[in-house]
């Protein structure tokens, strides 16, 4: 049999991985596909860059390797437009399949990807996307189908988990950890993508379409970041039993599917709650089946090259299907969830001055919109000046405690934006 000729674009941290994982196992990788495995291209910003490995057959432009005598094209390059998502198109249109690790690509073009390579008869793979070495896009593509799955949650930001656990060990506030994130190599120079819940929208947005069977979906999605998130915060969730992680959530509900990227106050004693620094972590509800949750490295060369080569090898074996699992023509359009309508259990604090009424002033506006208050912490006293007021309420309806927070903020008494973060049962 013909050898299964690669052609790689992008040699940083990943693609480079790949490479000397194709390189140092190319004889087991290939027994496994059942045909040798053969990289005959490869493409980079810069050729004379160290790298760790031999650079062979370089070409500098990218594009190029679509036009190429590779059977398989490896994108990545990352971003939704520009040389990514040609080199993607045209790989396709040329019968080429495709590994990408780009979920913000296919998040924003994932259904018309799918169509073409479906019109081609080639892969469309992209387990590398979500949650690096943790195989959760297969498994909701392939295992998980008996029965209808009603939610996925997860930790998906390696950059946000790592920054909010080491706000809560060392008490430090979010621009301290964040700089000391950033000389360490666990964030970007500019970080925005991930503390502002971008990156872990784009991943949501294929999970949701795996689990649904629904065309990937941003436009009804909401998103928060962790930028607002305070060591006081942190250290509140724990007197009530509680650890605030970055939770990607979607979830069925009566009235259409509901999306949202949060921070979220998690039970300590349970498994999300417990994924620590860079880790990724993913909770599904897989109905009948039962609750299933996947731990591991959700960045990194090693397991995120491992889910690339994964593809890899099933692809040259002939194993590929859909890549949302279904065909793309009968993905529908997402019914999206009333904007608000999510209820649970709210975590609030307020930064006020300690005046006689105010209390009393916020619990009134709580109680107009309807929402009751489950638990409550002021300490000390500090009269005329500010003090925090955290509460846990029962459960309520996201517009209901916003419009209650609307009012509340309109008084002079209150010195800043109060905080919410919902309550998740994980």
């Amino acid at each position: 049999m013909k050898p299964f000729r690669i052609a790689i674009a992008g040699l940083g941290t990943v693609g480079g991985g790949v490479a000397k994982a194709l390189a140092a196992r190319g004889d087991d990788l290939s027994t496994r596909a059942g045909r040798r495995l053969e990289v005959i291209a490869v493409s980079a910003r810069d050729a004379s860059k160290a790298r760790g490995f031999e650079v062979k057959n370089f070409t500098a432009d990218p594009l190029a390797l679509a036009a190429g005598e590779a059977d398989l094209v490896v994108e990545l390059i990352g971003g939704e437009e520009g040389v990514a998502r040609m080199l993607v198109e045209t790989a396709l249109r040329n019968g080429k399949h495709v590994v990408t690790a780009n979920k913000a690509l296919l998040a924003k073009h994932g259904r018309a990807l799918a169509e073409l390579a479906e019109e081609k008869d080639v892969a469309l793979k992209f387990e590398a996307a979500v949650a690096g070495g943790i195989p959760i896009v297969k498994t909701l593509r392939e295992s998980l189908v008996a029965y209808e799955v009603q939610a996925v949650k997860g930790i998906l930001n390696g950059t946000c988990n790592y920054i909010l656990t080491e706000m809560e060990a060392t008490g430090a506030g979010f621009a301290q950890v964040l700089k000391e994130a950033q000389r360490l190599g666990y964030a970007e120079a500019d970080p925005t993508l991930d503390v502002g819940g971008g990156d872990t929208a784009h991943k949501l947005a294929l999970l949701a379409s795996l689990v649904f069977g629904t065309a990937p979906d941003l436009s009804s999605m909401t998103v928060e970041g962790i930028e607002h998130i305070t060591a006081a915060d942190i250290h509140f969730a724990s007197e009530f039993g509680y650890r605030i992680k970055l939770l990607g959530v979607a979830r069925r509900t009566e009235d259409g599917v509901e999306q949202k990227v949060s921070p979220s106050m998690v039970r300590a004693r349970s498994p999300l709650a417990n994924v620590d620094g860079a880790q990724n972590g993913v909770m599904v509800d897989a109905g009948a089946a039962g609750p299933f949750f996947f731990s591991g490295r959700g960045a990194g060369e090693a397991p995120t090259a491992s889910a690339v080569i994964s593809d890899i090898v099933e692809a040259a074996a002939g194993a590929f299907r859909p890549a949302f699992g279904r065909p793309a023509a009968q993905l529908a359009a997402l019914k999206p969830a009333p904007a608000g309508a999510g209820v649970s259990p709210w975590y609030l604090r307020f930064e006020v001055l300690d005046v006689p009424g105010v209390l009393a002033s916020i619990a009134g506006s709580l109680s107009e919109a309807g929402v009751s208050i489950e638990s409550m912490i002021q300490r000390g006293r500090n009269p005329g000046e500010g003090v925090a007021i955290v509460m846990i309420t029962h459960e309520a309806a996201q517009s209901a405690v916003e419009k209650a927070l609307a009012a509340i903020a309109k008084s002079d008494k209150v010195r800043a934006r109060p905080c919410m973060i919902p309550m998740e049962a994980a």
